[in-house]
């Protein structure tokens, strides 16, 4: 005889009405943007929509703006990339050479991550003091690129570490017998068994870097990145063209977040089907 399942206590239901309204209160504002991004063109900034249309996002391209968006939004991108290099290159060299403990390693740990704990104006205005004290030119890729260092690599360094204690020795010690060199175990082995981690790591800097303001804010010199855009844009523009930007800039974060799945998902994929 089949077995009767066995009635849900109220605490399931309740617990699932308050997921319910945490996922309401997270996501509902990001829909009203999405759909208030399609108001007409002669709505406005609030519910009813008058019509239906596109042209706020012709606008966000539209020479003669009050704000340069495609300049802001490549120049956002180009500096996460760089940022998301420096972040994996330095996490995964932390990670592996943690591995092997050495005098000092606890406080050089706490150190590396202290910045989580200190406010991020406080972060921004140190750096961007000290240039100024130092007479260095501020800028995208000095003091910016820093400030946002301080912000990404923390989160590197936790995930990088997390990933490594994970990590089975044995396939380093299996490739050392057989003669591969240093390289050769780091290239083939090491690197491929870490790499969803290492993509993890990598797509975190990402999107750390792309929508910082706090740390960026005092650092940036003559040009601004796409946060400090739309703040700019937000007091000088009450049109649903902001609300056409979150749109394109929040599909871009899910592209993203959408391709990092589907390369991981395919690599454990493969990983299953080798033989053991």
């Amino acid at each position: 005889m089949a077995r009767e399942r066995e009635p849900r206590p109220y605490t399931f239901y309740l617990l699932a009405g308050l997921m319910g309204l945490f996922l309401l209160f997270l996501y509902g504002p990001m829909l009203v943007i999405y759909v208030l991004s399609f108001q007409g063109p002669n709505g406005g900034v609030t519910f009813p929509m008058v019509g239906v249309s596109t042209q706020w996002f012709a606008n966000i391209i539209k020479p003669g703006q009050v704000a340069n968006i495609p300049a802001s939004f490549e120049r956002s991108i180009v500096l996460a990339i760089v940022v998301s290099l420096l972040t994996v290159v330095i996490s995964v060299a932390a990670g592996l050479g943690f591995r092997r403990r050495f005098p000092g390693a606890g406080l050089l740990f706490y150190i590396a991550i202290a910045s989580l704990v200190m406010p991020s104006l406080l972060v921004g205005f140190g750096i961007g003091l000290g240039f100024q004290m130092l007479g260095l030119p501020q800028g995208l890729y000095t003091s910016t690129l820093g400030a946002q260092l301080t912000w990404t690599l923390p989160f590197g360094l936790l995930t990088m570490f997390a990933v490594v204690a994970r990590f089975n020795r044995s396939y380093e010690e299996a490739a050392r017998d057989l003669g591969a060199s240093a390289w050769q175990r780091l290239r083939y082995i090491t690197i491929p068994l870490l790499l969803p981690g290492i993509i993890g790591v990598a797509v975190g800097a990402f999107t750390l870097s792309y929508d910082e303001y706090a740390r960026t804010t005092l650092t940036i010199g003559s040009y601004n990145t796409l946060p400090l855009e739309l703040y700019a844009l937000v007091s000088s523009d009450s049109t649903p063209t902001l609300f056409a930007i979150g749109t394109v800039t929040t599909a871009v974060s899910f592209v993203l977040i959408g391709l990092t799945m589907f390369a991981v998902i395919r690599m454990q994929r493969r990983r299953r089907m080798l033989p053991t």
